[in-house]
């Protein structure tokens, strides 16, 4: 009963996160873009990946020309990008990314908090001092609530490899066109000369889309959204314009803080017949230091009779027994498995894990699909979790609701 109150409870924060507001995030910016080099724990960037390339702030008038001189020094084309920005000067957001373009660089959208700012804003005066000094600076990416809105897109567009994380977001509206003018012009002049600007801006806009190999519905898209109201582009938005072309976007495995804390990995796949997307999640609870519970939850279609069994594989092991009765509640279904600490290693032990679900159709007959998700973050995040687990003789049953945090963009 503890175990399905949990799985229901699941499903309810799964069911209202995916319509959340991807855009109240609303924490604070650099007054202009900065630029610097940063470290992390292996893996921290992707397989193999612990540098990269930080890019965050707002996009002031002289910020191509400082990216410029800093990407110079920089040899290695390969660092992914990660950005972080609520955008500013569309003009040298352009030149940024025919500059990223000249490249051919990688980039993501993906929060860097700096460890030397301890517990500080990461925008505040000392902060932006650590980051800017030069050299490298240890740290972490989070790409929950990280975003790249409004003149932070073009930049991102540069690049001829872009990734924007399920729980991370890219907004656009159409451009703010501001006039200043001497002297006394007639209303007529006034007007005149915001069509010319409005229409020259789009002329430009469409130009730099289409150079970086974009749909034209980006364009289309952007021209009827109010400056003051951005649009957060769903996933399928994402895959149809050619921004993010990955069938599967997913998160690392991370250390969620609540009441009973948990490790959180989110993903969206396409589905086969179309260009829409489902969301899955896996929640990662310790029991105790030697048992945990492994959750999955996946959307599935309206009508669909659901899923007849899933198994997490890690190469040859099948370290997870789920059980056989999902808990659902509309469009959504989760399963629960336990998982000894000391299978955790063979988790550990691979890159990536396997998912096979079977599936009952409307004949009778029954579907399976496998795919791979990978393990990032997840024994890193499991050490961390381990350190506050019951022991075994005084373990507790979970029953702990995690609260709900920012979802993907659907």
């Amino acid at each position: 009963m503890i175990v399905r109150v949990l799985l229901l409870t699941a499903l309810l924060l799964i069911h209202g996160e995916l319509r959340a507001d991807p855009l109240t995030e609303k924490a604070g910016f650099a007054s202009k873009l900065i630029i610097y080099l940063a470290k992390g724990p292996p893996n921290s960037c992707g397989t193999g990946c612990d540098h990269w390339i930080a890019i965050e702030g707002k996009v002031d008038s002289d910020a191509a020309s400082r990216i410029r001189r800093f990407l110079r020094n920089v040899k290695d084309t390969q660092l992914p990008i990660y950005f972080h920005s609520p955008g500013g000067m569309v003009e040298q957001a352009f030149a940024i990314g025919r500059l990223l373009r000249s490249r051919k660089a990688i980039a993501r959208v993906g929060r860097t908090v700096v460890a030397a700012c301890g517990s500080g804003t990461q925008v505040d005066d000392a902060c932006v001092k650590i980051k800017t000094a030069g050299g490298e600076v240890e740290a972490e990416i989070v790409t929950s609530h990280a975003m790249c809105n409004s003149a932070c897109g073009y930049l991102l567009l540069g690049a001829t490899t872009r990734e924007v994380a399920p729980d991370a977001v890219m907004a656009v509206h159409n451009s703010k066109f501001t006039l200043v003018f001497h002297g006394h012009p007639s209303a007529g002049q006034i007007a005149a000369l915001t069509d010319s600007g409005i229409a020259k801006a789009n002329r430009e806009r469409a130009v730099f889309i289409a150079a970086m190999g974009i749909s034209h519905e980006l364009e289309d898209l952007i021209r009827t959204v109010k400056f003051e109201n951005p649009h957060a582009l769903t996933r399928s938005e994402l895959y149809r314009f050619g921004i993010d072309a990955r069938s599967m976007a997913e998160t690392a495995w991370t250390l969620q803080a609540a009441d009973r804390p948990y490790i959180r990995k989110m993903a969206l796949a396409k589905k086969p017949d179309d260009a829409s997307f489902r969301a899955m999640e896996w929640r990662l609870f310790c029991e105790n230091k030697d048992r945990a519970r492994l959750m999955f939850i996946r959307e599935f279609d309206k009508g669909a009779a659901g899923l007849s069994a899933v198994i997490l594989m890690a190469g040859s092991e099948k370290p997870v027994s789920f059980g056989t009765f999902p808990a659902r509640m509309a469009t959504f279904e989760a399963w629960s498995g336990t998982i000894t600490s000391a299978a955790m290693n063979t988790l550990f032990a691979v890159s990536h894990l396997q998912m096979a679900e079977a599936t009952l159709v409307a004949d009778g007959k029954t579907n399976q699909e496998i795919f791979d998700i990978d393990t990032n973050g997840l024994e890193p995040a499991w050490t961390k979790l381990l350190a506050s687990c019951p022991a075994p003789n005084n373990a507790k049953p979970v029953v702990a609701s995690p609260g709900p945090t920012t979802a993907p963009a659907q």
